[in-house]
């Protein structure tokens, strides 16, 4: 069996090492650790030790072959040496690959580790195949580097799987694979094509992930949390029918293509807060709550949601951005429903703006949103605000109310949030004035009346007289 040429390194490993192929510029020669029993590593040991060696392990065996390089005739030796009669796949117990270098293919399609298995900082010169694989314990590939295609289709992870700083040089599939545990793929970079599809998440992480090419998350599902946290995704980026049944955080998330996230659906927050968005972006979502603080689009951008409540404080938009409810459940491709059932509990579909403090909205439309609680002080711009379809504020409290013994009247208008906000606030407040909410801090007559100023003008440019009739008395009851 030819010996592999492991490439020359500086540094020694932490194990006990083969050292073969030491010369002047190279002190270390092979990493690979000592067979069990020799000085040398399994690639450099004799014929007949090999074979010794091999001929002595049973299927579900421990092995550590840490820093050893692994032609494809010598890994189809181990891995026959360790194939489970029932099943004819390879079975094998706690497994050391830490360092190691696979020259050739490595085939672990259908394997199963009974242990934990270590690949951190492996290198896969030619594909690397894990598909149907199972991992019982923890499956490690942290920092390992995958130059030619990566496949873990259908592979499954039972404990925790960490693919934390690896590197994919080429495509790397990840189709129906599930991840029962905690999964990292933090830091990690994916040059081509990276492709979830149908995959099962518990708790994903893919913090400062780097999608180099397309990505694609279609009907993937994560139990748990998933955090795209400071992800760069340079190729487009593709969620369809993606399903979140706990948060979906995108913070500081770098989209650099067009993007279509959706239809999908999130039973907690969706996340792009100081998100950066640089080309067309059309996001359909049915999701709790939106969260878009500072979020910069810098291309033209579409939002067409159903349930969620939108926090819009502060985003940056510097062409046409609409955002618009759903009255229907979104179809997919295949002309099937979304499925909204982990929404189930949410007492209607309507889509509720929460703030728009500190947006400029001057290229900002809105569609059959619910504005009763929305925080527009701050705001620029809003008498260039469009609004379509039915757009719904607040009203003051009944037409008639007791104050004691003596009756109030209020006459029946569209108000602002902000304004029952300050009423409810007044020593003398009749009662039915909405307080504030948490966070939604003290605005006054003179911050109302500019806010209901620029909101009539937008009314009438719209040709909706009874709306700009209600936003000039609220302009003077502020004043």
């Amino acid at each position: 069996m030819p010996h592999p040429s492991p490439e020359p390194s500086p540094t020694p490993p932490d194990w006990p090492h083969c050292a073969h192929g030491t010369t002047p510029e190279d002190t270390v020669g092979c990493l690979g650790i000592h067979a069990p029993g020799h000085t040398a590593c399994l690639a450099h040991l004799a014929d007949a030790d090999r074979d010794a060696y091999l001929d002595g392990l049973t299927p579900g065996a421990d092995i550590d072959h840490r820093g050893t390089s692994f032609t494809g005739p010598l890994l189809h030796a181990l891995l026959n040496a360790l194939l489970d009669p029932a099943t004819g796949h390879p079975r094998l117990g706690e497994v050391r690959f830490d360092s190691a270098t696979f020259q050739d293919d490595a085939q672990f399609v259908r394997a199963t580790f009974q242990g934990h298995a270590w690949f951190d900082s492996a290198t896969f010169h030619d594909l690397a195949s894990f598909d149907w694989a199972v991992f019982e314990g923890l499956g490690r590939f942290e920092s390992a580097i995958f130059k030619g295609y990566a496949h873990f289709d259908s592979a499954a992870f039972e404990g925790y799987a960490g693919f934390r700083s690896a590197t994919f040089h080429d495509l790397a599939w990840f189709d129906s694979a599930t991840f029962q545990g905690i999964t990292k793929f933090d830091s990690a970079t994916f040059e081509h094509l990276a492709q979830f599809d149908s995959a099962t998440f518990h708790d994903a992480s893919f913090v400062r992930a780097a999608f180099q090419g397309t990505s694609q998350f279609g009907q993937v599902t994560f139990e748990g949390h998933a955090s795209f946290g400071y992800a760069i995704f340079q190729g487009a980026a593709h969620f369809r029918s993606a399903v979140f049944e706990g948060d979906a955080r995108f913070d500081e998330a770098t989209f650099e293509r067009r993007v279509a996230l959706g239809p999908l659906v999130c039973a907690g927050r969706f996340v792009l807060s100081e998100a950066m968005f640089s080309g067309p972006a059309n996001l359909s979502f049915a999701a709790r709550r939106l969260e878009c603080l500072r979020t910069r689009w810098t291309s033209t951008a579409e939002l067409r949601l159903r349930y969620a409540t939108v926090d819009f404080a502060h985003a940056v938009f510097e062409y046409p951005l609409t955002i618009a409810a759903e009255a229907n459940p979104f179809v997919l491709p295949d002309g099937q429903p979304v499925d909204e059932q982990v929404l189930a509990d949410a007492p209607d579909a309507a889509v509720r703006m929460a703030s728009l403090r500190g947006v400029d909205a001057a290229h900002l439309v809105l569609a059959d949103v619910d504005l009763a609680g929305c925080l527009f002080t701050g705001t620029v711009h809003l008498d260039q605000l469009r609004l379509e379809g039915a757009c719904v504020f607040d009203t003051v409290p009944p037409a008639v109310h007791w104050r004691g013994w003596r009756p109030v009247r209020f006459t029946q208008r569209r108000t602002l949030a902000e304004e029952h906000h300050w009423r409810a606030s007044e020593p003398s407040a009749a009662r039915g004035w909405n307080v504030a909410v948490l966070g939604a801090g003290r605005v006054g007559p003179l911050q109302l009346a500019p806010v209901y100023r620029a909101l009539r003008k937008a009314f009438e440019d719209g040709k909706h007289e009874p709306g700009a009739a209600d936003f000039y008395y609220g302009e003077m009851g502020a004043a």
